[in-house]
């Protein structure tokens, strides 16, 4: 099985309009949104058939106001100020809880419990030529690595049921937790970048964090013609690295009709110069070894 992940070092470089457009070039794949605090794969790849889960990332804690003798020790033991006092009551600040239980140890009255984080659900779902997996993290909830990991293996028992050996995974920006539980174990990753400044920056540092995971990394240069200079500049660094240029992408209004309209670019306009140029990558990256 072929794990393929699309990447970047910042948010937006193209990464998800680059997935996006490769899903649909794919004859029969599983697509796994990793994107999971804001997971957006969906609005163009249109999956119908859709089964729903729950996800618990964890426990908050919170105070049954019967029980409550308020001599708050809970909100002097708590090191993350998610406990305060009006009116008499105390009250515990779901965002700032960290759900470390230290409250209800504490607690005389035992008037503490925990409960659990269950607003997070997690999609599997049906697209033209193949499966989707894409989750939703509830604001304030945690645990983002582990949903990622959670959207994975149900991609591989998706790809095992489909009987497919691709998976291509379009994770999330940054090098965060999420970025890290999309590259393990992985085979290729391709990495998106722009000709910027921080384009630049942030690229190293995915590069760091993927050479770390020694998976096959790939590049595309998004948007290439805004700056040549700095295009050069991508180029020059990625030559040094012995990183493959294996895409560079003009920019392109098309694209921007095509999100627009919820399509992927090489659905909206398949004969375009940067549909052509989509397939030429798409190419590339099954075809390297």
């Amino acid at each position: 099985m072929t794990e393929i992940a699309i990447l970047s070092g910042k948010g937006g470089t193209g990464k998800s309009s680059l997935s996006a457009a490769l899903a649909t070039l794919a004859s029969k794949v599983v697509v796994a949104d990793c994107d999971v605090d804001a997971a957006n794969l969906h609005l163009v790849l249109h999956p119908d058939n859709y089964r729903e889960e729950t996800y618990v990332s964890g426990q908050k804690a919170v105070i049954d106001a019967a029980k409550c003798s308020h001599c708050g020790a809970c909100m002097d033991y708590c090191r993350f100020d998610a406990i305060r006092q009006t009116n008499h009551t105390f009250q515990v600040i779901e965002t700032a809880c960290d759900g470390c239980q230290l409250c209800t140890r504490v607690c005389p009255e035992e008037a503490i419990s925990m409960v659990n984080q269950d607003k997070s659900r997690w999609f599997a779902a049906d697209i033209p030529n193949g499966k989707m997996i894409h989750a939703r993290l509830a604001p304030g909830e945690d645990n983002s690595g582990r949903l990622v990991n959670l959207v994975r293996d149900q991609a591989r028992e998706a790809a095992l049921e489909l009987n497919t050996d691709l998976i291509l995974i379009d994770g999330p920006p940054g090098i965060g937790c999420p970025a890290i539980s999309s590259l393990t174990g992985i085979d290729k990753v391709v990495l998106v970048s722009e000709p910027s400044k921080s384009g630049i920056h942030d690229l190293k540092r995915i590069v760091k964090l993927a050479q770390h995971f020694r998976v096959k990394i790939y590049v595309v240069i998004n948007k290439y013609d805004l700056s040549s200079s700095l295009s050069k500049a991508l180029e020059d660094w990625c030559q040094l690295m012995r990183i493959p240029i294996i895409g560079k992408l003009p920019f392109d209004r098309l694209v921007v009709d095509a999100m627009v309209n919820g399509e992927s670019i090489t659905n909206w306009a398949p004969d375009s110069a940067i549909s052509h140029e989509i397939r030429k990558i798409w190419n590339k990256l099954i075809q390297h070894e």
